[in-house]
């Protein structure tokens, strides 16, 4: 009896082991990093046919962040407030991701490239690099929850 007690007992010892430390398999859906790089190309075509103010509306989380240069980051309603307030008449901003990531989770990824900003009647186009994390709302829908870009790419004269 002594015997099968001592099997049963480091039985249910050996298997509640293994249940407890088996990691749970998390599967991300492959189309989730193809969906948020599609969403970051969709969104600066609008920038690039709209205007930077509609596409960053459309585009931005109401939790959103904006990273601009000597200031605070700016976010939530504020960040909207802040893009509402822009001009965007005065240039075309649009850029190419490069790559980015998604959470094995699903819900949260990156997207990082490079941006071309062209002054209207200017020869010039001023790059530079840029940052986006992306959150997938329950509709499947991928919004932007920071972005920021820094110049420092260079300028390019256009030859006439």
């Amino acid at each position: 009896m002594n015997r099968f007690l001592l099997l049963a007992w480091t039985t249910v010892f050996f298997v509640s082991c293994n249940f407890f430390t088996k990691e749970k398999e998390v599967t991300t859906d492959p189309m989730d990093k193809l969906n948020m790089m599609e969403a970051d190309r969709a969104f600066s075509k609008m920038s690039e046919e709209k205007g930077m103010k509609a596409a960053f509306l459309e585009y931005i989380d109401s939790n959103g962040v904006l990273l601009k240069p000597n200031r605070l980051p700016i976010v939530g309603a504020d960040a909207i407030d802040y893009l509402i307030q822009q001009s965007d008449t005065g240039y075309t901003l649009k850029w190419e991701p490069r790559t980015g990531a998604v959470a094995h989770s699903g819900e949260l990824g990156y997207t990082y490239g490079i941006y071309a900003l062209t002054p209207n009647h200017q020869d010039t186009v001023i790059y530079g690099t840029y940052v986006s994390i992306w959150k997938k709302e329950v509709s499947g829908k991928w919004k932007y929850v920071l972005d920021s870009g820094n110049e420092g790419i260079g300028e390019v004269i256009i030859a006439q």
